[in-house]
């Protein structure tokens, strides 16, 4: 049976960008196993539920998964996870992701492990492309470098913390995803002028944001060769 490692926030997941891609690959037939860095209970952002944000559909839809699925509700510890026995590993994105998973050695290797290995796939979405920007392949570059990739773009933060990179729960954001994936090599295009950005190379897969969740998840399962 083809399996998945789901690599989730504990400090904040948007919740579309986990709940989509989980319940996607659950229904065609995906093994799935969720990790967080420390082994406790993912944090959903709380924005990614609310109904005024992302409507009524979603916000009950991602809410009631969140909080009835039994693999989010007892996660392994990521350091107890081995990588290399999934067939794709799937970093969720959400602010979050930048005070833990980015910042994880343990997330770091499973994201090289899926990347390198040749017989797995990453599927990164949204914030979680900022770990590109801190990942070394084997050789020591950086993973990104020379890759085609999208993720979170700087035309969208701009829109959402203040002046002093704060957010609105007033935590500072500590780098922007766009600015330092570039800095690291990778070859950015968030295809602003489309509604969905999903972007393969090699066994990478990258998407944008909430609204390209589905569309993710469809990628990701054509790149395992699966049906949906």
């Amino acid at each position: 049976m083809t399996s998945a490692l789901f690599v989730v926030s504990e400090e904040g997941y948007w919740g579309e960008e986990c709940i989509e891609p989980l319940t996607m690959l659950t229904d065609a037939g995906v093994d799935i196993e969720v990790a967080t860095p420390s082994g406790s209970q993912p944090v959903i952002d709380e924005r990614s539920v609310d109904p005024e944000e992302v409507g009524e559909e979603t916000a009950e839809r991602v809410r009631e998964v969140h909080e009835t699925d039994e693999r989010l509700a007892d996660p392994t510890p990521l350091a107890q996870v081995d990588a290399s026995a999934y067939d794709a590993v799937v970093f969720p994105g959400g602010h979050g992701t930048a005070w833990d998973v980015n910042q994880d050695r343990h997330a770091r290797a499973a994201l090289r492990t899926a990347v390198e290995d040749g017989d797995s796939k990453a599927l990164v979405v949204c914030h979680a492309a900022g770990i590109m920007a801190f990942t070394r392949d084997s050789d020591g570059g950086f993973l990104v470098e020379g890759r085609d990739v999208t993720g979170f773009p700087n035309a969208w933060e701009e829109d959402i913390v203040d002046e002093n990179d704060n957010m609105p729960d007033g935590r500072k954001l500590p780098y922007w995803v766009e600015d330092e994936v570039r800095a690291a090599g990778g070859n950015w295009d968030a295809d602003l002028g489309e509604d969905t950005s999903v972007t393969v190379d090699g066994d990478l897969v990258t998407a944008r944001g909430p609204p390209s969740s589905h569309a993710a998840a469809v990628t990701l399962l054509d790149e395992l060769g699966i049906d949906h």
